[in-house]
């Protein structure tokens, strides 16, 4: 059985992924990850992104991806998605679309989730003209 250094010596790097090397104050990317489960995250990213059978153009798929990221609050994937959206030819129009798409699915996910708190607690503050009982 290989050792820990070894196999990580083996992994398959993840194609379009940008790795953080870390310094000596901050470990690298993915350093948490154990190399086989990291190797079947490479697989499923260059299946969804890399694979000849994808049915969205790689231009569409980073413009999902970066709302997605938005949406996740995943700051690493952001820059790496913009990037990748503008490399694929996406213009700031497109990007700034698919920003405001995130601000809105964000928004009513906020909206959601407080309508459900109402209705736990039984509340109406702002009650509709149509839900309004004389």
């Amino acid at each position: 059985m290989p050792k820990d250094s070894e196999a990580a010596n083996t992994e398959e790097r993840i194609p379009g992924i940008d790795y953080d090397p870390g310094t000596r104050e901050r470990p690298a990317s993915y350093s948490m990850i154990e190399p086989r489960l990291k190797n079947i995250y490479a697989q499923f990213y260059k299946a969804t992104y890399f694979s000849e059978e994808k049915a969205l153009d790689a231009k569409t798929q980073e413009l999902i991806a970066l709302g997605c990221s938005l949406v996740a609050k995943c700051d690493g994937c952001i820059e790496g998605h913009i990037k990748k959206a503008l490399k694929e030819g996406a213009t700031k129009e497109e990007i700034s679309e698919a920003i405001v798409i995130a601000v809105g699915i964000n928004a009513a996910a906020i909206v959601d989730m407080t309508d459900k708190a109402a209705t736990s607690l039984g509340l109406n503050h702002f009650p509709s003209k149509a839900s309004r009982k004389s």
